[in-house]
């Protein structure tokens, strides 16, 4: 059973913390570098129900996407939700470890993770990393579509191969439109438009697309869009970098249960479906819609 310490070298190895952003908060949260790890737990949120989650599992370490304190503190108080889950944690023996914008650049990252869960060809990054020679790790990544689908054809395709949240898949463009060439990527996108764009490609996928950005891209080109959840787009890393771990764990002979969590940690909890039009207006939102659940 190997200590910690090994453990989170091997994950430091896999996401080397300084090739996270400056702005970010990456490497181990809380643990004892000398305690023994039998069981990893996989998650994209930091929250309560995953503290929980792991003690259920008897789990001794927690590993997210996402940062416990992105913008840092000065307390971890229990009366503070955030605090509350550090004193779980703490309490329990467990220790959290975060791999963020480091596992998003990665080679495999959490981009390739999201274009592993629809069955896409990976062709190159949308955003290299210059420090890398490969060419192989950055953020986003351009892939290809095995045949031609409509661009609605394609949302259909991520909104049942990823998990399923209250806000399910949305479309901007033609749905009509072919596909056969998309960007990815995992998480909050709408910063890379112009990337995008550089790339020719048919569409684009990824999260949180705000109005205007999403209007003024539409306006520029007949780019399709396709925003899924945050949660949603992310969550397949976890099963990637799960498997990461176990191969190690082989290798080594540290007999680890590595497990990833399928709770569902989207905040969105549900969707109204508009029920009402504006006079002499034709509506465009979808006919169906997709309801929370688990992870296929």
């Amino acid at each position: 059973m190997p200590r910690l310490s090994e453990v989170l070298a091997a994950l430091d190895a896999l996401w080397p913390p300084e090739r996270a952003e400056q702005w970010d908060a990456v490497g181990t949260v809380c643990g004892d570098p000398e305690a023994q790890v039998s069981r990893v737990l996989f998650a994209v949120d930091p929250v309560q129900e995953i503290a929980d989650e792991a003690i259920g599992l008897g789990a001794q370490l927690i590993v997210t996407h996402h940062p416990l304190y992105l913008r840092g503190t000065t307390t971890v108080a229990a009366s503070t939700f955030k605090g509350r889950v550090v004193h779980t944690l703490i309490k329990h023996d467990i220790a959290l470890h975060v791999a963020h914008t480091n596992a998003d650049t990665a080679d495999p990252g959490v981009s390739d993770a999201l274009a592993g869960a629809l069955d896409l060809r990976v062709v190159r990054p949308l955003v290299p990393d210059a420090t890398d020679p490969s060419g192989h790790r950055g953020l986003g990544r351009i892939c290809e579509l095995d045949h031609p689908e409509t661009l609605r054809e394609f949302a259909a395709r991520a909104a049942k191969r990823l998990p399923g949240t209250a806000q399910g898949v949305r479309i901007a463009g033609d749905p009509d439109a072919v596909v056969r060439t998309v960007a990815v990527s995992g998480g909050s996108g709408d910063s890379l438009f112009d990337q995008v764009r550089a790339a020719g490609v048919d569409a684009f996928l990824t999260a949180d697309l705000r109005h205007h950005p999403a209007s003024e891209a539409t306006q520029h080109s007949p780019l399709g869009l396709v925003d899924a959840a945050h949660w949603a787009t992310e969550w397949p890393w976890c099963e990637q970098a799960a498997a990461q771990l176990d191969e190690i764990s082989d290798r080594h002979g540290w007999g680890l249960r590595v497990h990833v969590s399928h709770t569902v940690t989207d905040p969105w909890s549900a969707q109204i479906a508009p029920v009402a039009e504006l006079p002499g207006s034709a509506s465009r939102a979808p006919s169906d819609s997709s309801s929370p659940g688990a992870p296929n």
